[in-house]
């Protein structure tokens, strides 16, 4: 299967393709949702300036230290050759959205709602780039009436049919888009959207995750990074939402006399 093609003589790889895509609708989506809440125009170009190049830097940093191997200073720069984790590129990302909120003093809370909704599609989006790479695939098939996509995707390199788990994620993350979305603009309580996403994706991505073969593991156990991360995320969500929910109906309640 190709995994790009040439145009005016440059390499165009779809994995490359399907993100730049992802943040461009990102952009797209952020500026619209900005705009419903009474936010400033330049808002989103802001948050973009400084979370696209810290998401690219945490998703390959992420792969690179959780990745059981050497590396050479060239290897960690080549990122054209693959090797971003999903999780880094969020970690990044939150960091950017940080600093944003700390230097133009606004709650990173805000932020963080006005995002997820971007971030969860450009999820769902960005699997597709996993299936030209022809990676983040599960078990192996071997029952023959199981062995058809999007149950079941062929892996060329491994000549056998693998469980399709990028699929798996990314209506996952579509459905969990949907519901954010119409959650952001009908629900007025800061915080629950946030809370949501942390555990709708934490919840699927944990089980997911279990399914794959590629996972990256804490140190030298057998215990998935992102596993424990996507646990993490549903307890914090959980935390957050109660705590969230709590803290604004009380803000309305009268005083007893």
């Amino acid at each position: 299967m190709p995994n790009g093609f040439t145009f005016l003589g440059l390499d165009i790889k779809y994995y490359g393709l399907i993100i730049a895509t992802a943040f461009l609708l990102g952009l797209i989506l952020v500026s619209y949702l900005a705009k419903k809440k009474g936010y400033h125009k330049d808002l989103p170009f802001d948050l973009l300036i400084i979370i696209f190049p810290l998401a690219i830097i945490g998703a390959r940093l992420y792969y690179i230290i959780f990745s059981s191997r050497s590396w050479t200073l060239s290897q960690m720069l080549a990122i054209q050759d693959g090797g971003l984790a999903i999780y880094g590129g969020v970690i990044g990302g939150f960091i950017g959205l940080l600093i944003y909120a700390i230097v133009k003093n606004i709650k990173v809370i805000k932020l963080t709602d006005l995002a997820v909704p971007a971030l969860i599609l450009g999820q769902a989006l960005g699997r597709w780039g996993n299936f030209f790479n022809q990676e983040a695939y599960g078990y192996e098939v071997t029952n023959s009436s199981l062995q058809w996509f999007p149950y079941a995707v062929f892996i060329e390199m491994e000549n056998a049919w693998h469980m399709a788990t990028f699929f798996y994620e990314s209506m996952w993350n579509l459905v969990g888009f949907l519901l954010i979305l119409v959650l952001f603009l009908k629900v007025d309580k800061r915080g629950i959207v946030t809370s949501f996403y942390l555990i709708f994706y934490g919840m699927g991505r944990a089980f997911i995750e279990g399914l794959r073969t590629d996972s990256l593991y804490i140190s030298t156990t057998n215990i998935r990074v992102s596993q424990v991360l996507s646990i993490a995320m549903v307890i914090a969500g959980i935390g957050m939402l109660i705590y969230y929910y709590k803290k604004q109906n009380n803000k309305y309640k009268l005083p007893k006399s």
